[in-house]
């Protein structure tokens, strides 16, 4: 139990046409054959999940390692008896997400392969999350050859070899950096019979990768790295090491760029052309592979979208003409998710920013509000079910508001008495915008009242989120509250320790 690629005479020529036309067909045949069985291999996920009796196991393949969009590949409910079992087609190695109930875990499916695993609650010593824990995804009788056994073997090694070394790199850096190379050979040893297992090899090259940015002392530069680690190496989308490296190694992109090529990227955005984009973008060295620099293109605009630097309206047509027309096929994916993710309020997703004042005529935005969480409440005085609710909400303010900031977000129009008195009875800051505003349109308002929840980090919780008053299943925001207050308080606990 382990934790967690001839001459014919002219007499017999039409009789050698005719064979080679059934050499040909035969080779046809068995070669759709081939592709046909590849794409229908099976993969059997069995188990125990004591803990989701009655509840729903899923497994989520993610389309792509930059927006980290994911997509159902089969789900199952547990049995009285705490077992499930499910089967879908897979025709590649990867990386998926097993979900249970809100509890999700990770682990890595190959074509033809079965699985009996364990599936876990929540640590009980972690915070229960409002998004649901991560969980450690427990296996049975895993067979040596399989990728997760690999994978799992090699990261305990890496670890071990960290959490015996790390402690060097700041006050000895030459020897830190003299251990590593050390270790990367040993790892590179160590591996080398498993030369055929592609998807294992990237994993472990990225991974290593990876350890070559903790280190100062020797360190290659960035082009070193770049010539080094991605110049000839082949784009793999599918590897979740590969693409971590990736993704980090481009990072913020743009301000790295010289002036006169960002400038040229500005013109390209202004004129919503992906060709323009792209031929700037090939001024810099580090991207002249053109799958990365497009990968990269959508990337960095991703990241500027909500800076208000660009027009967003340009991004996004930009982005709309990569998912139809990008040169590269998994790039289109990119786009495509990544405009979903941009425009969609969809949880883990980056809450739109805004640009409002309050009533003391202060102008905020979503950055007055880092490090807490915070609760939208979008509201119209003058509305009868706007009006019950906040009482519960104020009520809620008095428990919560250490652990979540409260704003009232509510339509600019004329307002009789009595909706004057129900807005004084909050006391919480308040923001009245007219009905065009943009933080009604980026947040998708449609009806009052509406909620939306943020997190620390200026992510998407939940959107709508719960209410202050009990829906269909009894359930209301409170709860949601009182674990971001308990995890809250626990990340306290911990740092005055």
């Amino acid at each position: 139990m382990i934790r967690g690629t001839i001459t014919v005479s002219q007499t017999n020529f039409s009789t050698g046409i005719m064979a080679l036309r059934i050499q040909f067909f035969a080779l046809f045949l068995f070669s759709f054959a081939h592709i046909f069985a590849q794409e229908k291999e099976i993969v059997t996920i069995k188990g125990f999940a004591p803990s989701y009796v009655g509840g729903i196991i899923q497994i989520n393949e993610i389309e792509d390692f930059v927006s980290m969009t994911e997509s159902t590949l089969a789900s199952t409910t547990v049995k009285e008896d705490s077992t499930f079992t499910l089967s879908f087609y897979s025709n590649s190695t990867q990386k998926v997400v097993v979900h249970a109930n809100k509890n999700h875990g990770l682990m890595y499916i190959q074509p033809k392969a079965n699985y009996d695993i364990f599936i876990p609650d929540k640590d009980p010593y972690e915070p229960k999350r409002p998004n649901g824990n991560l969980i450690e995804v427990t296996f049975f009788d895993l067979d040596s050859l399989d990728v997760n056994y690999k994978i799992l073997s090699y990261l305990r090694w890496q670890d071990d070899f960290i959490g015996n070394n790390y402690h060097l790199r700041g006050p000895q850096p030459v020897e830190f950096a003299k251990r590593l190379e050390i270790f990367k050979t040993n790892v590179e040893k160590a591996y080398n019979a498993d030369s055929m297992d592609v998807f294992f090899k990237t994993f472990v090259r990225f991974s290593i990768a990876s350890l070559d940015n903790i280190q100062h002392a020797a360190d290659r530069n960035r082009y070193e790295k770049h010539d080094f680690y991605l110049k000839n190496f082949p784009v793999s989308y599918e590897n979740d090491a590969y693409m971590g490296y990736v993704t980090t190694f481009y990072e913020k992109m743009l301000p790295r760029l010289a002036m006169e090529t960002n400038n040229r990227v500005y013109l390209g955005i202004l004129k919503s052309s992906p060709t323009l984009i792209m031929k700037a973008l090939g001024a810099e060295y580090t991207l002249i592979n053109m799958r990365i620099r497009e990968m990269v293109m959508i990337t960095a605009l991703s990241e500027v979208f909500y800076t208000k630097q660009y027009p967003q309206t340009n991004i996004l047509t930009i982005l709309d003409s990569l998912s139809n027309q990008s040169m590269f096929e998994a790039n289109q994916v990119i786009a495509r998710n990544m405009k979903v993710r941009l425009t969609e309020l969809v949880p883990g997703g980056k809450a739109p920013d805004f640009a409002i004042k309050n009533d003391k005529g202060e102008m905020k935005t979503l950055h007055n509000y880092a490090k807490k969480y915070v609760y939208i409440h979008f509201y119209d005085p003058t509305g009868p079910k706007s009006t019950i609710e906040i009482e519960p909400l104020v009520q809620l303010h008095s428990k919560y508001q250490y652990d979540v900031t409260f704003i009232t977000v509510y339509p600019n129009k004329p307002l009789d008495e009595t909706a004057k008195l129900h807005l004084a009875k909050i006391p919480w800051e308040k923001f009245s915008v007219d009905e065009g505003s943009s933080i009604l349109q980026n947040y998708k308002v449609e009806t009052y009242p509406y909620y939306v929840l943020i997190d620390e980090t200026g992510y998407i919780v939940a959107s709508p989120a719960l209410t202050p008053m009990p829906n269909g299943q009894y359930e209301t925001i409170d709860k949601t509250f009182f674990f971001i207050r308990e995890a809250r308080e626990a990340l306290r606990e911990n740092n005055r320790r």
